[in-house]
């Protein structure tokens, strides 16, 4: 089985604050913006938004993950 995962979610301009019915924003005023996705098998992979593999550059989230997300969770924002 391949293990992919799916596009990363880019940030686009607005013309105006006001959201659409149904969306939610939150500003990003620091940190990594990330895609982790937590595997079955207990592989997990935490990478950028260019698809950089950062997973052992932050080995507490991993723990974290591992202990607290069920099998086949994927997350995507930022930490």
């Amino acid at each position: 089985m391949i293990w992919s995962l799916p596009e990363p979610m880019l940030t686009v301009a607005a013309d105006s604050p006001a959201l659409p019915a149904g969306w939610a924003a939150e500003p990003k005023w620091d940190g990594y913006r990330a895609q982790l996705a937590l595997h079955s098998d207990g592989r997990v992979l935490l990478r950028s938004r260019q698809r950089t593999d950062m997973t052992s550059a932050f080995p507490e989230i991993r723990e974290a993950a591992l202990a607290q997300l069920p099998a086949d969770t994927g997350l995507d924002g930022v930490m």
